[in-house]
């Protein structure tokens, strides 16, 4: 505008062709418009007529003139946003890093904090609710909870509150129009517009019924557990819905708030004329009005719950402990029946604080109570159900052939997986007669293999033969005196003899003894044949002196025939002096 004052003004000069103006004339003019001498206007003409402006000078100028221009109004504000937001824009994707940098000690510490202010509002919240859970007024209050359909947190902190400003109306005087509302966390908003109302409605019927000044005003009204307080202003009013009792020092808080507003938007009040718009930046002044406080609780000791709980902890622990080991054995003893012969569990678990267990079992299986102790299981705490049933399985069919057919102890029995039963060692024929018989009938067993059972008996009657065919008796030379020493071998021959003669009768065999002397090559033969005889007729008659028959004994004297040694010496003269034997087995008639 000075510019163009002074183009202006210039056009109007003596120098103007078109102009009658004379140089104080117009010098008189400008000091009249721009309020300085002529000298000093001057200087500045010259100044601004110069095209190097000293940009020290505009760079003083410039932050006094965008604070001036953002004070007045908010138009640099909005031109200087574009610009900012695609410098922002390029600085991203030019170098990422510069912004990030630049903004990490805000968001770094605003983190921390937000973090930090979640856990203390956890752990408020923790020791509330034990303070509340524990005590014995949280009965009472769940009981409440119940009855009004609260929940519980709603009722304790109903209950543990002293007051607590709910919401705050900020209301234009003339109007009665709501210019801005605020609600407290956890609280239903009503209809400002409707609340605001009736507060103005209210007033004026005070006002008009009971004959009060105009310029008294409503300042409190009750509505059961809520009060209304009302501060008036010049052009607006403030209320707030208080729940509880709230101190008088919290009006020097709403008045202090309206206060702050009316200096802060006295224009945009003055025009008001319903947009709530304009007074979105009041609610960081009505927002201190929105306090709440509870009673102070006591700070209480939880020593004995934290004590409480350990003691507990363990013994849960310990239970775990016990009741797992428990399950752990009973599934051990389940597995192992289910792996015994002759038992086939159905179906087991655990009812009543007591473990069942049932399927089918044989006889001949193994008792299933016997294994409880073994496998650590309490026999008190186990009902068990079994159904009886005969299993083909080898085990048990061994044990069958056992109980019936009684084998000697020198007898073994096997039972293959296709049910032949097989007998190996050795049994008296008797047995092995009656085991013939009855192995047929054995459930389970489809065949009876005793071809590596041998005959005990006949064992025996092999043995004793072999005993006495493998005897000698020796004598003196040319005599029929026994050696010393040889008489006992005599009294072992009979105890034989006896033996073999008792295992030929259970056999139904005859029994015949040869009885064979001989004699050493000394002499002839005339002399050694009678000498031969007489020394088995010896043996012959000793026999016959212990009791035994010898009526199929036979005696045959042969001289130096059938040498024992061959050889001229005297020991094998002396092993030829002797006197033999030689055992036949016949069947005996029937």
């Amino acid at each position: 505008m000075n510019e163009y004052s002074r183009d202006q003004i210039s056009k109007e000069s003596p120098n103007n062709h078109n102009g009658g103006i004379s140089n104080d004339d117009l010098n008189e003019l400008r000091s009249l418009l721009f309020g300085v001498e002529p000298q000093k206007l001057n200087k500045i003409y010259e100044r601004l007529d110069n095209p190097d402006i000293n940009a020290e000078d505009i760079s003083r100028l410039l932050p006094e003139a965008v604070v001036r221009s953002s004070m007045e109004d908010k138009l640099l504000g909005e031109a200087m946003v574009p610009a900012v937001e695609e410098a922002i824009q390029t600085s991203v994707k030019q170098d990422m890093n510069v912004l990030s940098e630049a903004i990490f000690p805000i968001l770094a510490p605003a983190i921390r904090k937000a973090v930090s202010t979640a856990l203390e509002a956890a752990i408020q919240s923790l020791n509330q609710t034990l303070e509340h859970s524990l005590s014995p007024q949280s009965f009472k209050w769940r009981l409440e909870a119940v009855q009004t359909g609260k929940s519980f947190a709603e009722v304790a902190l109903l209950r543990s509150l002293v007051y607590r400003i709910e919401q705050i109306f900020l209301i234009h005087r003339e109007t009665g129009l709501v210019m801005q509302h605020l609600v407290g966390a956890m609280v239903t908003a009503q209809d400002p517009a409707l609340v605001s109302a009736m507060l103005t409605a209210i007033q004026d019927f005070v006002k008009d019924s009971f004959n009060v000044a105009s310029d008294e005003t409503l300042e409190t009204l009750h509505f059961g557990e809520l009060t209304i307080w009302i501060e008036q202003g010049p052009k607006a009013v403030l209320a707030g819905v208080i729940r509880g009792n709230a101190p008088q020092e919290l009006r020097s808080v709403f008045q202090d708030a309206l206060e702050k507003i009316h200096l802060k938007f006295i224009r945009e009040i003055h025009a008001f004329s319903g947009d709530t718009e304009p007074f979105a930046a009041s609610k960081s002044y009505l927002e201190p009005c929105l306090q709440t406080r509870y009673q102070e609780q006591e700070k209480k000791n939880y020593a004995y719950f934290w004590v409480a709980l350990g003691i507990a902890g363990i013994a849960f622990g310990i239970w775990s402990f016990f009741t797992i080991r428990d399950r752990m054995l009973w599934r051990a003893y389940v597995e192992q029946l289910n792996h015994q012969p002759g038992i086939v569990v159905i179906n087991s678990g655990r009812r009543d604080g007591k473990y069942f267990i049932s399927g089918m079992r044989d006889p001949l299986a193994t008792d299933p109570t016997t294994l409880l102790k073994p496998g650590h299981v309490n026999p008190k705490a186990v009902k068990s159900n079994w159904k009886s049933y005969l299993s083909f399985e080898p085990e048990l069919t061994v044990k069958r052939a056992e109980q019936l057919l009684q084998p000697p102890t020198t007898v073994t029995l096997k039972v293959d997986d296709k049910g032949i039963l097989y007998a190996t060692g050795s049994a008296p024929q008797k047995w092995i007669s009656e085991a013939r018989k009855l192995a047929r009938f054995i459930p389970g067993v489809t065949q009876f293999n005793d071809e590596n059972l041998f005959n005990s008996e006949l064992q025996a009657l092999e043995s004793y033969k072999q005993q006495i065919e493998a005897e000698n008796i020796f004598f003196r030379e040319g005599s029929t005196e026994l050696v010393s020493g040889e008489e006992a071998k005599l009294q072992n021959l009979v105890k034989t003899l006896e033996k073999l003669f008792s295992s030929a009768k259970s056999l139904q065999k005859n029994v015949m003894l040869q009885i064979a002397g001989h004699t050493d090559n000394d002499g002839t033969e005339q002399i050694n044949m009678p000498l031969s005889q007489a020394r088995a007729q010896a043996i012959l008659n000793y026999i016959n002196s212990q009791g035994i028959q010898t009526a199929n004994f036979r005696t045959i004297g042969v001289g130096t025939n059938k040498p024992l040694r061959l050889g001229s010496t005297s020991e094998e003269k002396k092993m030829n002096r002797r006197v033999s034997f030689k055992v036949f087995l016949t069947d005996s008639k029937k």
